[in-house]
């Protein structure tokens, strides 16, 4: 407990105000009631976004909903729009004991988790292209999030968009997002009160305690408050792993008859002591043999720690029946502190070479957004137009040092070696760890202007829009502070989009968008060795998009299929210089399964075939190979099933196939498929008074199979990733 309260001591002053901040508001409802009348009375749910509608209504099962957020065109059912979501809900997180936004993404067969360049950065690939952790949006504006672990009490949904957006959501602002973007929704009061009290353990060691309390008050309900806090710490299924969380989060939200707020504060302190790293093998010999699932090649000196304090606020006013307009803001502060020892094996026997790197990181983010959407006739169209203007701001303070000399390991028998040395004779040193420079200015602007008509009763609905996006990014040399480069460049990215509702059960879409991105900044180390031009930035990448597909839902079963196909430029290390060579081309087709088809049986998954292909390499020495770390299958497929005569018992599994990838360009060095399988089961308890326990337990990787989960993430890399081994959770909530 006093760890609990040493963690959570600089978010107290800040739930404080916020406190105080919410008292302030209920005062002044009275008084605009008086000004304009009887508040008007408001069925609260939890409206996540301050929208008049709040969140979609949870398809049947309550795994996933009816619709989510399709950026500027706002919160969309799944069958009126002209692209490819899912909107996984709070009831599936619960259920699943998911901690972080990798654990909710399991279960989508379009999506794989990596993790980024050296680090432990959770990453996540869609249709083949990444999506970096900060560059997922938190309630419609990015950058807000913990940049290497987003914990799962701060969110209510997760809203999966497949396919470029750059028009929709704007360029995400850290230089990824082109196949995919990943949206998370806040929690807010629901109309019945909340009082909610978890704890559990898992293997290794790790506990946790958490808590959720949400209530309303003042006239009608109007305002809403919800707490969410968590403390985990101790060992994971890897050897000598160890994690150490807290996070706290504070929702708002107030209505009155036409106007409508929300805001959040959030902070995490997050440590991942002796975590396992990856793996870059040898580029002369085969892909090493995986080591066992639990075994831990760390040096016990390693450790990643991050610490993140963001607030964002959001607003909606009804100018008319048929216009509303909005504004959206945010800031966040992060410090990061990493020491690490990434290992390259060197022979058939599994010894590694590496060198200590340190690394310590300060970032301050700042974004707002203004728009406004209306709605009217001409003639038989019906039309909805929606305009907005966006802008980010980032700046980045880095610093690092490289020890001169070479660790030593072995990944099969791992043994530990003296703390190395990052500032002696050969080392390589950028800025100053306990004072980090500035290294990176990103500013990012943007107009959006689009129309939505609608034909022939609703049942054609034809979108045409366009987003002109500015982009500047200025880098700094690491120890003299000088300019590096300097660009600002701005570009348009038009989508044109089209649904056809064949029957009420079937909808036909395609669409035309692109993607577009900030230019690649040349990493400062790659193979334990610095890069030539490390700290270059490129000119903006821009991705064509197009897809068609067929949505299908009716009674309890919801089912689609698409077809894709994308493009970008690509970028990687040769002789330690990084730069564009040639271009990937994916193409794809996606099917999705999801509901209760029979009362009692839930089911959950679907099926991505993947064709990502070198184009016009340079002297087309690679091209038509697939690219690096992208498998051709991947396969989810998850179904829970009520227990007949046990009322309140519940048992589930889940199967995840991955298949095999290549870890070089020319497609030499295989990596094996794997597949893994989860069970799991809840039981609902009534303790009387109003009180309901839920018990859950789950295992995942039941038979503990050992695998090489991902290859790369970062473009062109190919280091490795383990997947986790077999880990048995459980957890009891209990509901006052």
């Amino acid at each position: 407990m006093t760890s609990l309260h040493f963690h959570l001591r600089p978010v107290a002053l800040a739930s404080a105000l916020a406190m105080q901040a919410l008292a302030a508001v209920a005062q002044t409802a009275p008084a605009a009631a008086e000004q304009g009348g009887t508040l008007a009375t408001v069925t609260v749910e939890a409206s996540a976004d301050a929208s008049a509608g709040g969140l979609t209504k949870p398809f049947a099962g309550g795994q996933v909903a009816r619709g989510g957020r399709v950026g500027i065109l706002g919160t969309q059912d799944n069958m009126a729009t002209p692209f490819s979501i899912t909107t996984y809900t709070n009831q599936l997180i619960q259920n699943q004991q998911a901690q972080s936004v990798a654990d909710v993404l399991l279960n989508d067969p379009s999506v794989r988790t990596a993790r980024g360049f050296g680090n432990f950065q959770e990453l996540y690939v869609i249709r083949g292209f990444p999506v970096y952790s900060d560059d997922v949006a938190y309630n419609g504006l990015y950058g807000m999030l913990p940049r290497q672990y987003i914990a799962s009490e701060f969110f209510e949904r997760v809203e999966v968009f497949r396919g470029a957006n750059t028009f929709l959501n704007g360029a995400a602002p850290f230089g990824s997002g082109l196949g995919g973007a990943l949206n998370l929704l806040p929690k807010r009061a629901t109309s019945e009160p909340l009082t909610q009290v978890s704890a559990g353990v898992q293997t290794g060691g790790e506990g946790f305690i958490a808590a959720d309390i949400a209530r309303r008050f003042g006239p009608d309900d109007s305002t809403g408050i919800r707490l969410n806090a968590v403390r985990r710490d101790g060992g994971t299924g890897i050897d000598n792993e160890k994690r150490d969380l807290s996070a706290f989060s504070l929702g708002f939200d107030w209505r009155s008859r036409n106007v409508r707020v929300s805001a959040d504060v959030g902070y995490q302190d997050h440590t991942l002591t002796e975590g396992r790293p990856s793996v870059t093998p040898s580029s002369t010999l085969p892909i090493p043999r995986v080591p066992d699932a639990q075994s831990n090649f760390a040096q016990p000196w390693t450790y990643s720690s991050e610490r993140d304090k963001f607030g964002t606020v959001r607003a909606e006013v009804d100018i008319t029946d048929s216009v509303m307009a909005w504004a959206a803001g945010g800031v966040r502060r992060s410090t990061e502190d990493n020491v690490l020892a990434n290992p390259t094996v060197t022979n058939v026997f599994g010894d590694t070479t590496g060198t200590r790197f340190s690394n310590t990181r300060e970032d301050k983010v700042s974004t707002a957004e203004i728009g406004v959407r209306g709605k009217f006739n001409t003639g038989s169209v019906g039309h909805t137009v929606v305009a907005s203007a966006t802008t980010f701001d980032n700046d980045r303070y880095n610093a690092y040092a490289i020890s001169a000399a070479s660790l030593r390991n072995n990944i099969y028998f791992p043994f530990p070696s003296p703390y190395p040395i990052a500032n002696g004779p050969g080392a390589f040193v950028g800025n100053l760890l306990s004072n980090p420079g500035l290294t990176d200015k990103i500013n990012t602007s943007s107009l959006a202007l689009a129309d939505t008509m609608s034909f022939y009763d609703d049942r054609v609905l034809l979108t045409l829009g366009a987003r002109r996006q500015t982009i500047e990014q200025t880098t700094f040399a690491y120890n003299t502070g000088l300019q590096t480069s300097d660009y600002d460049e701005s570009k348009t990215t038009p989508v044109a989009g089209i649904v056809f509702k064949a029957t009420p059960e079937v909808s036909i879409y395609g669409n035309y968008i692109e993607g577009l991105v900030k230019g690649n900044v040349a990493p400062t180390v790659a193979n334990n060795l610095p890069v030539v031009n490390g700290g270059q930035a490129f000119a903006p990448s821009q991705t064509k998009q197009t897809e068609v597909g067929v949505k299908y839902e009716s009674g309890g079963l919801g089912a689609s299929a698409a077809y894709f196909d994308t493009k970008q430029p690509n970028f990687f290390i040769v002789n330690q210089v990084y730069g564009p060579n040639g271009e990937q081309r994916n193409r794809g087709l996606e099917f999705m399964l999801y509901g209760e088809p029979v009362k009692g049986l839930r089911l959950l998954g679907g099926l991505t075939l993947l064709d990502a292909e070198q184009v016009d390499t340079v002297g087309g020495l690679t091209d038509g190979k697939d690219v690096i770390g992208i498998p051709n299958q991947q396969f989810n497929f998850g179904a829970e099933w009520d227990v007949p005569g046990v009322p309140g018992f519940a048992l589930n599994a889940r199967l995840i196939y991955t298949s095999k990838q290549y870890a070089n360009a020319t497609n030499t060095q295989e990596v094996p498929s794997w597949n893994r399988f989860d069970v799991g089961a809840r039981y609902l308890v009534d303790l009387g008074n109003s009180r309901l326990l839920t018990l859950r337990a789950r295992i995942d990787n039941l038979f503990n199979k050992s695998y090489w989960a991902s290859v790369g993430g970062t473009q062109g890399s190919n280091y490795l990733m383990m997947g986790a081994p077999r880990t048995f959770i459980v957890s009891g909530t209990i509901d006052f």
